[in-house]
């Protein structure tokens, strides 16, 4: 087991890509906080604390808002409390607007930034200000994965403050990593390509999804197990002398 007694912290994992990576987490040993919102999964089902309990994983549910640092700094010290540290934190959570440049408004943009630039780093710095206290476990003191996007490289059609602040997140990966490699702090991103996570609305539609699979060489679409797989990588001990990268889970399409 990969992550067998380690404690990790998993912003938005209530549904879709974040619910995905808890599961696989739990699944190899991992002692998992769920920090979002609300418990309830968008897409339905079972709740994912029940889903890890249930194949007899460990998780708690933590109400978190990622804007707020205190949220995610309880997040943190509910992993401490269970397993004496913090060993990954993943900084999924996101929003978009669904809106070009001219039909975004002010609140639109600070909605999507409070979320998807300002949370990615309120939870690399409260992760970090935890982990440079620890002492590592062989070269590592502590692992981030934070999820970008192929997004956050290429433009995000209609969706511009989402794209802008999935670029901030490869961004923060980068400078994260170099700053605080001696210290033993892995710092990675994933950027997802098209995932169906079980979302509904305009990123579902037959000539959105048609679209996507004509710009995916490989012939379907991603789906959120395929995203956790990587992020599980990068969270392991496997994942050695490896820091700063943003891996792209795209089916191809970057290099397409």
């Amino acid at each position: 087991m990969r992550l067998k007694d380690r404690t990790a912290v998993v912003t938005g994992a209530a549904s879709g890509i974040g619910k995905a990576i808890a599961l696989r987490f739990a699944a190899e040993g991992a002692i998992v906080v769920i920090a979002d919102l609300d418990e309830t999964p968008r897409e339905g089902g079972v709740t994912t604390v029940s889903a890890i309990e249930a194949s007899g994983g460990r998780a708690v549910f933590c109400r978190c808002d990622v804007s707020r640092a205190d949220d995610l700094t309880a997040a943190i010290n509910m992993a401490v409390g269970l397993g004496g540290r913090l060993d990954v934190m993943v900084n999924n959570a996101a929003i978009g607007t669904d809106t070009p440049l001219l039909e975004t408004s002010e609140a639109d943009w600070e909605r999507v930034m409070s979320v998807n630039a300002k949370g990615v780093f309120l939870g690399c710095r409260e992760a970090v200000r935890r982990m440079v206290t620890q002492e590592p476990r062989g070269e590592v003191r502590g692992r981030i994965v934070n999820i970008s996007s192929q997004h956050g490289m290429i433009r995000a059609p209609n969706d511009f403050a989402y794209g802008v602040g999935k670029a901030t997140v490869v961004y923060m990966t980068r400078q994260i990593a170099g700053d605080y490699a001696e210290q033993g702090i892995v710092c990675n991103a994933v950027a997802p390509g098209k995932i169906l996570t079980g979302k509904t609305g305009r990123a579902i539609a037959p000539e959105m999804l048609a679209y996507s699979q004509s710009r995916t060489p490989w012939p379907r679409l991603g789906r959120p197990e395929d995203v956790a797989n990587a992020v599980l990588f990068l969270s392991s001990d496997e994942a050695s002398y490896i820091t700063g990268e943003n891996l792209m889970v795209d089916g191809g399409w970057m290099a397409n």
